[in-house]
């Protein structure tokens, strides 16, 4: 994926984007950044890196610069192709790209073509990493006559194993669902001044420990931008609420 992203004037110096919020002007650029080939991101991620709130991705929705593709927050830019020309021999297809043209059937994608110098072709990435290995030297194997076919696929199935023990462990980290946790409690201290009941406390641990820490992220969005837009009340019985109606989900 590219490291550099480009926007085009006549979408950012625009009276519809101008009008915009400085937060949701903000929240757009960093979407960009974070976009892959196919101007598509995790909106989600970029939202808690920046302390954007819902309230700019639904700003950004309702003037038609971006698509919310799911309830994960993966997103889609709009104007992808107007503010980024990307070479067809150096384009890396969007992990997303089956959503994508599932939400989008109309859209037009840029195929990924075979590079010039090497007739490989980049839409694959996962691919071309694992027909590559590099020595501490930063020189690939094969350049320096080693052998690499029983190593690639060493290399692979260690890949493979690492990255789906990666996946596992962070859901049922507890250290990772406590940090969700003590987010969701300091927002709700800064914006509404109150902590929890002892028995509401205990009751918000016995309901997060049946959900995964994606689950669990998603609640964790969903009560901060509430609670940080002041439309709750009573914070600890809204998300008891939206933890218990997560647990029925799952079941």
């Amino acid at each position: 994926m590219a490291q550099r992203r480009m926007f085009s004037k006549r979408i950012v110096e625009s009276a519809r984007f101008l009008k915009m919020p400085p937060s949701t002007q903000a929240l757009y650029f960093h979407l960009g950044l974070h976009a892959d080939d196919d101007g598509v991101v995790e909106g989600y991620n970029v939202m808690m890196q920046t302390g954007a709130t819902e309230d700019d991705l639904k700003i950004l929705v309702a003037k038609g610069f971006v698509t919310v593709l799911n309830d994960d927050l993966v997103t889609y830019i709009n104007d992808w192709r107007e503010n980024n020309r990307i070479r067809a021999d150096r384009k890396v297809d969007s992990i997303y790209k089956d959503l994508l043209l599932k939400m989008l059937p109309d859209i037009e994608i840029q195929h990924a073509k075979a590079r010039a110098d090497t007739g490989k072709k980049t839409g694959n990435k996962q691919l071309e990493d694992v027909d590559v290995h590099w020595t501490s030297s930063g020189q690939p194997m094969d350049r320096i006559g080693q052998s690499r076919s029983g190593q690639s696929r060493l290399g692979k199935d260690r890949s493979s194993s690492s990255s789906s023990e990666a996946v596992n462990k962070n859901d049922d980290d507890d250290d990772e669902k406590n940090k969700l946790l003590k987010g969701i409690r300091t927002t709700i201290k800064e914006y509404a001044s109150c902590d929890p009941t002892t028995s509401e406390w205990s009751a918000v641990l016995r309901l997060s420990s049946k959900l995964t820490w994606h689950d669990l992220r998603l609640v964790a969005f969903a009560v901060n931008a509430k609670v940080s837009n002041q439309e709750v009340e009573r914070p600890y019985p809204y998300l008891l609420t939206v933890l218990q109606e997560k647990v029925k989900e799952k079941r």
